[in-house]
């Protein structure tokens, strides 16, 4: 045990603190407390029963950095978890309210020194000084302190410039005093003669030995008593060491070994710790800078700014570029230390922008560190110069991946020029175990390098000029991948995403290769066609228009026409599905169908048909949308592919309930529902799931024909359906098309809030804005329906507005309305009754006639408020409900039936008004809990009354 005869301890409760050793103990055995909470413990324990100010209380545990009472607050609670003291029984730390915090606890009295026993214990030799605040790392240095009492070799395995040699030294200096200030430590970075590693560690002992072999003298010196050997930087000299640490340890049975390197030793009696990169912040929007403080590689990055420029806050506005830089930074420390040195000269901005370029790799940090910690690329020189052939080969050809990549993507590529696959894959295998390539992914192994690795062996791969050749093969490797992509149709959308969707940074690395001036434009237009089903499946609809248009452009008018068939297709559905009302997808669309129908490709015939149908949908043409949807019909009739029919029937229901024949469109989305059991595929030409696209819009259909209680059912499975599916497009129309408005019109408003906010989030999550604007106006209308027109209904104007030229595609068609209820119930009736013109014109010009009986009978109510034009509301409502009846859809005939009789009983004709009323509402068999059916029943009682 450790001698603590000159720390005098404090104790309380079952806890004993020793403030100089910074130990704390529970009953006898050390207890782990992160550094920061036990700076905070000792600070208030030393001042038992006073409050500190919390002010004081910062300034105090972080010195010169600046940082809000939020991080205080997240050691404050870690401390309180780690004492056990949870408010209900033992209490240690209290929070005063409004000025800080007081240490509690009652203290037992100091043991007296002269009690304590007396050890002669030697000043720690060969150590190198400590660094004065290691951030990130105070669990790791427990765990190995406390490992050396269990294992008696350990090594401390990770690559250049994680912080194994401060991690090492760290331990040194917690475990001297145990092994009697017999700490020593050996650098072995300089030595270039692996043959002299034995006369190195005698050195660093201080022994004189002239002896040709100095281990007999080793042994004797280290078998006298406990000691801890530190050996630093052996990767370089692992052939001539293993077997020597091997033979020590196993001679000397009081002796500790702690070796620092980059690759195992694989030795007999060896632990390997390995040391993972400090944690980073994640990459999300709106994170703050209490968040972002509380990992320790953006710790680090603060502390490391404070230290080379002086006292220092984080702003709000630098907290997310902070949390960026560590993670393209990888949490490696050294990099992270020599990021935040640039910082007073280029500002958190300017040294992020700065990461880009390999002048980075060049940054400078400490005078007084070993030249191979000076900067990033002397630390990668040091592990890339003891690479056999094979591997420096290996490891600079795979720097042209980005990100991770599977073993038979790193074998296709930098295989050859006299290297085989298994010898690539054999190389990969070393690189593991020399620290310089991670493996990546629990599922299905993968690979990475580190970004500065990658920068570092790019930068070796150019110097060679081997770069065009190696991005040559790699953009062809993932040509041939994707190729095979489409046509695998059988794989759950999940699973083919975890497959393919993995290699979309390495599409966007060939891409920007393959039409940089010195690619190769033929490959890049091959690989872009090849692409465009990951850009569809990932609803990267904008990334897939300008990949298409830069395809086509390098293509010219004198290509293939298969291939400019394939872009114009990609165009032109990532125009109609990204941008709505695109003006310039029809042509492109209809260019596409006429060279499908020359090539005679009925794939490309039906994706062009789909497409220019669902451009007249979002345009507002429904008629002519139904006609397309007969000519897809017609065209998928013969198809050998049942999910042709299939998808021929569902485009023709939405057709019909668009054109307000609920009852049609019922008959054909059942019937592609009766056939979903026998979808084995995910059709080819289609970008949605078309079991679940078929599930929201046969909801919608058995809304409108009042079947609440299974439209409801519907929705609701629809929704967990689409949130395990993954397609973020899908899951859009998913809440956007039935969840949406389905709880709207029941009434359930605390559900179309929550559908609305999920929608919102998951448009700013996946980039999707035409959903991510209908989610803003809908929300909108969601706080009028609440009663709240006052604020509703100016924010549901302004995000209609804000929408522009999106709002006459169908799904704002309600929203209108809603725009005109609530103008109404403002009192704004002039104002009303102008927005339903508008609508309704829309509506007879457009046949968007299914949503034509509630906007009918809104008019109505909007004139019953006006003194002007109250005798023409019956009229309307009586129109709006034979509309309802003609279409099938009671939903909306029970909503006109009741402002009808209302209309009616306030007239007197309470009788009347009983048998409408009665007649519709009678025809529900269910749905009795939805607001309108209450309501209308409401009515009844008061009428029969």
């Amino acid at each position: 045990m450790p001698d603590r005869s000159e720390d005098s301890s404090i104790s309380f409760g079952p806890f004993r603190l020793f403030p100089k050793s910074r130990l704390l103990e529970k009953e006898g055995v050390s207890l782990h407390v992160g550094g920061r909470a036990l700076d905070i413990l000792i600070f208030l324990a030393e001042r038992p029963g006073e409050v500190v100010d919390k002010r004081e209380l910062v300034k105090r545990i972080w010195a010169d950095v600046n940082v809000d009472e939020g991080s205080l607050r997240f050691h404050v609670a870690a401390l309180r978890k780690a004492l056990g003291d949870t408010g209900k029984s033992a209490r240690y730390v209290v929070n005063v309210p409004g000025r800080g915090y007081c240490f509690v606890a009652s203290l037992a009295p100091p043991a007296s020194p002269a009690t304590q026993p007396t050890i002669d214990i030697l000043p720690p030799r060969a150590l190198p000084a400590p660094l004065s605040k290691m951030v990130g790392r105070e669990e790791v240095v427990e765990k190995i302190s406390s490992g050396l009492s269990l294992h008696r070799f350990m090594t401390l395995v990770g690559p250049g410039g994680i912080g194994k040699t401060a991690v090492a030294i760290a331990v040194g200096h917690r475990r001297s005093q145990d092994f009697r200030g017999r700490a020593f430590f050996v650098d072995f970075g300089p030595l270039r003669d692996a043959s002299h590693v034995a006369t190195t560690i005698a050195s660093a002992l201080g022994l004189t030995i002239s002896a040709e072999d100095p281990t007999p003298a080793l042994l004797t010196f280290l078998k006298v008593g406990p000691a801890l050997l530190i050996l630093d930087s052996c990767e370089h000299v692992l052939d001539n060491l293993a077997p020597l640490v091997e033979h020590i340890v196993r001679e000397a049975p009081q002796l500790r070994v702690l070796a620092t390197t980059r690759e195992s030793f694989r030795s007999e009696g060896e632990r390997i710790f390995r040391l993972f990169p400090l944690d980073c912040p994640p990459e999300r929007e709106g994170i703050d800078v209490a968040e972002v403080l509380a990992y320790p590689a953006a710790q680090l990055f603060v502390e490391r700014i404070a230290q080379s420029s002086g006292p220092f806050q984080l702003s709000a506005d630098e907290a997310p570029l902070v949390a960026s830089i560590c993670r393209r930074l990888d949490g490696i420390a050294l990099a992270i230390e020599l990021a935040a040195g640039r910082v007073n000269a280029y500002g958190i901005a300017g040294t992020a922008s700065l990461l880009d370029s390999r002048f980075s790799l060049q940054w400078r940090g400490r005078r007084t560190a070993v030249p191979r910690h000076q900067t990033l690329a002397a630390a990668l020189d040091w592990s890339y110069d003891l690479l056999p052939a094979a591997e420096s080969a290996t490891l600079r050809r795979l720097s042209v991946f980005a990100g991770p990549f599977a073993p038979e993507a790193a074998a296709a590529v930098a295989s050859g020029d006299g290297l085989s696959a298994s010898e690539t894959l054999e190389a990969i295998d070393s690189l593991v175990t020399k620290s310089l390539i991670s493996p990546s992914g629990a599922r299905t192994l993968r690979y990475r390098l580190l970004d500065t690795t990658r920068a570092y062996a790019h930068g070796k791969l150019s110097a060679l000029g081997e770069t065009r050749q190696f991005a040559r093969r790699h953009a062809e490797y993932f040509r041939d991948f994707f190729a095979h992509a489409e046509a695998d149709t059988s794989t759950p959308l999940p699973e083919w995403l975890g497959i393919y969707g993995a290699e979309l940074d390495n599409v966007r690395a060939a891409l920007d290769w393959a039409f940089a001036p010195d690619g190769d434009t033929e490959l890049g237009i091959a690989l872009t066609a090849a692409a465009v089903t990951l850009w569809v499946r990932l609803s990267l609809f904008a990334e897939c228009r300008e990949r298409s248009k830069i395809a086509l452009a390098a293509l010219g008018d004198t290509g293939d026409d298969r291939i400019r068939m394939q872009l114009l297709s990609a165009l032109g559905w990532s125009l109609m599905y990204g941008e709505g009302r695109a003006r310039e997808a029809r042509p492109i669309l209809e260019t596409t169908l006429e060279l499908a129908d020359r090539l005679d490709d009925k794939d490309f015939r039906l994706r062009a048909l789909w497409g220019l149908c669902i451009d007249q949908f979002n345009n507002g043409q429904f008629g002519k949308a139904r006609a397309f949807a007969d000519r897809f019909a017609n065209a998928a009739a013969n198809s050998p592919d049942r999910t042709d029919v299939m998808l021929g029937d569902r485009l023709t229901a939405v057709a019909l309930h668009y054109l307000g024949d609920q009852n049609d469109a019922r008959l054909r989305i059942d019937r592609v529902h009766a056939s979903l059991h026998v979808l084995a595929e995910k059709p080819k030409i289609f970008p949605l799931d078309l079991r679940i696209s078929t599930q929201y819009f046969r909801a919608r259909i058995l809304w409108l024909q009042g079947l609440a209680d299974q439209a409801q059912a519907l929705a609701a499975r629809n929704i967990e359906e689409g949130r395990a599916n993954g397609h973020a497009l899908t899951f859009c129309s998913v809440l956007g098309q039935a969840a949406c408005p389905i709880a709207f019109w029941s009434g359930d408003l605390d559900a179309a809030e929550r559908h609305g906010t999920e929608l919102l989030e998951h448009t700013e999550r996946h980039a999707i804005r035409l959903w991510g604007l209908w989610a803003r106006a809908f929300n909108a209308a969601v706080i009028a329906r609440r009663g709240d027109v006052a604020s509703g209904l100016p924010l549901l104007r302004e995000e209609l507005n804000r929408a522009g030229d999106a709002r006459f595609l169908p799904r704002f068609l309600p929203l209108l309305g809603e725009l005109a209820a609530c103008s109404g119930e403002a009192d704004q009736v002039d104002r009303g009754l102008d927005v339903i013109e508008d609508v309704l014109t829309r509506c007879h010009d457009r046949q968007e006639l299914w949503y034509l009986p509630e906007l009918t009978r809104i008019k109505g109510e909007l004139m019953r408020r006006s003194a002007k034009h109250s005798g023409d509301a019956e009229a309307h409502f009586r129109e709006a409900m034979g509309i309802a009846a003609q279409q099938g859809a009671r939903f909306w005939e029970l909503r006109c039936a009741t402002s009808l009789a209302r209309l009616m009983s306030e007239a007197g004709r309470s009788a009347d008004a009983l048998a409408i009323l009665e007649n519709v509402s009678g025809s529900f068999t269910e749905g009795a809990g939805i607001a309108d059916l209450r309501t209308a029943r409401e009515l009844i009682a008061q009428l029969r009354n």
